[in-house]
C-alpha cells in the first residue's frame, strides 16, 4: 500500500554526516518502494538535495549557515519556523504519517500536533548531551529527563539497535510500540574494493564533534608512529574547520561522491567513538565500500569481531594501535574483512529490507494497531 509520508528533521540538509545520511537513505528507500515521500528540513545545507523526493524547507535565517551538530542560539527560532512548515505541508499534501528523525525532529512534530507520529531515535540524550558540555553532571540529568519525557509521546519508536530500544522501554516507552530497525546502506553506490601490497593508510571519516572521541585516534596514532614514523592518518570530513585535526592530510568531503572517492582507496577505517546509544553511519559506509573497520566496543554497530571488522576495548590507545599495525601490513586480512563486511551490508542492511520493515510500522500506527 502506497503511503504519503512526511519525514521531518530539525537540521540543515543535505549534509554528508550521519543523521542527514540516515534521513536521506531512509527517504530514498521508501521512495524506491513506491511511497510519496516529503522531507521537511531547515532552509540551508551543503550542495543539492536528492531530486528523487520532494524537499520542503523552512525559511532561512540570513547569514546562518551552521551545519555541525550540537546546540545553537538560532536553533529554537529555526525549529519554530519548521513547526509552521510541517503543519502547512501535512495539510496541503494530506500526509498519512509523520516520521520524525532525532530529538529535535520529534519536538517539532509534537509542537505541530501532527499524527500518527513515528519517532526515529538516533541516540539517547543522557549519553550524547554531556559530550557537548564537557561531561557536566547536569547535562546527563537533563538528557535523562528528555529520554523519559518525550520518546513515549510518539505513536511508535524506531531504535537502530536493541540496547537503545531496551533503554527507552526502561524509561516508559511501551514494548509493543518500539521496533529495532538497523539503518540501511547500499553497496551498489560504492566501487568494488581494490587492495595493494603496500601498508594501508589509516582513515577517519565524519564530523569532528566531541562525541566522536578523536583524542583516542590521535593517541593511538602516536603509538603507531613510534614504531612506524611513515604511517599516515587521513581525515575525511565535511567540517570547515578540519585543519585543526592532527592529521597528515585532511580530505574535504562536501558530498557523498567525495566520500566514495576516499573509500575507493586501500585504507583501513577507524571509528574511535565510544558513545553507546547511536549507530555510526560511517561504519556502514565503510563496510559497504568493502573497507575493514576497527571500532570501539561500545559503538561497533553491525561489526562481528574478526568476521567483518575488528573490535577493540573502549578508550585503550595501545589496543587500537596494535589493531592498526596488524591491518596496515596484512593485505589478506584487510581483503577478508572488507569482503565479509560488504556482504553483511548486502544481506542485512539493504534499503529494500528497511522499507518493508517501515511499511509494517506505518500500517500499525495508521490502523491503530501496535503489533510491529
Amino acid at each position: 500500500m502506497t503511503r504519503r509520508i512526511a519525514m521531518v528533521a530539525a537540521c540543515p540538509y543535505p549534509v554528508p554526516q550521519g543523521s542527514q545520511v540516515l534521513l536521506q537513505d531512509t527517504a530514498r528507500a521508501l521512495h524506491e518502494a513506491g511511497h510519496d515521500v516529503h522531507v521537511v528540513v531547515y532552509g540551508h545545507g551543503i550542495g543539492e538535495a536528492d531530486a528523487e523526493f520532494i524537499v520542503h524547507r523552512c525559511p532561512r535565517l540570513p547569514g546562518y549557515r551552521k551545519t555541525s551538530a550540537g546546540p545553537s542560539l538560532m536553533k529554537p527560532l529555526l525549529d519554530a519556523f519548521l513547526v509552521k512548515t510541517l503543519r502547512r505541508m501535512v495539510r496541503e499534501h494530506n500526509i498519512e504519517v509523520v516520521h520524525a528523525h532525532n530529538y529535535e525532529g520529534l519536538m517539532v512534530a509534537l509542537a505541530a500536533r501532527v499524527r500518527p507520529l513515528v519517532y526515529h531515535a538516533h541516540n539517547a540524550m543522557a549519553d550524547e548531551l554531556p559530550w557537548y558540555f564537557s561531561g557536566q553532571p547536569w547535562a546527563r540529568r537533563f538528557g535523562a529527563w528528555l529520554d523519559r519525557t518525550f520518546p513515549k509521546r510518539a505513536d511508535h519508536v524506531l531504535a537502530p539497535h536493541r540496547r537503545l530500544a531496551d533503554y527507552l522501554v526502561s524509561l516508559g516507552c511501551e514494548t509493543a510500540r518500539v521496533s529495532v530497525i538497523p539503518p540501511p546502506a547500499d553497496v551498489a553506490v560504492f566501487e568494488e574494493p581494490r587492495y595493494a601490497d603496500a601498508p594501508a593508510e589509516v582513515l577517519y571519516t565524519g564530523n569532528l564533534d566531541a562525541y566522536q572521541n578523536l583524542e583516542l585516534i590521535r593517541a593511538a596514532m602516536d603509538a603507531v608512529r613510534a614504531s612506524e614514523p611513515e604511517a599516515r592518518l587521513l581525515v575525511a570530513t565535511a567540517a570547515t574547520d578540519g585543519r585543526r585535526v592532527r592529521a597528515d592530510h585532511v580530505v574535504p568531503t562536501p558530498d557523498m561522491a567525495a566520500l566514495r572517492d576516499v573509500l575507493a582507496r586501500d585504507v583501513l577505517v577507524v571509528c574511535p567513538r565510544v558513545s553507546w546509544s547511536g549507530y555510526p553511519i560511517k561504519i556502514l559506509n565503510a563496510m559497504a565500500a568493502g573497507r575493514p573497520v576497527i571500532a570501539c566496543r561500545s559503538a561497533a554497530g553491525p561489526i562481528t569481531d574478526g568476521i567483518d571488522g575488528l573490535i577493540v576495548p573502549d578508550n585503550e590507545p595501545r589496543a587500537l594501535a596494535d589493531a592498526i599495525l596488524r591491518l596496515r601490513h596484512d593485505r589478506g586480512l584487510r581483503e577478508y574483512l572488507g569482503t565479509t563486511a560488504r556482504e553483511t551490508i548486502r544481506t542485512q542492511h539493504r534499503p529494500a529490507l528497511l522499507a518493508r520493515r517501515l511499511e509494517h510500522v506505518y500500517a500499525a500506527v495508521c490502523e491503530g494497531k501496535q503489533e510491529a
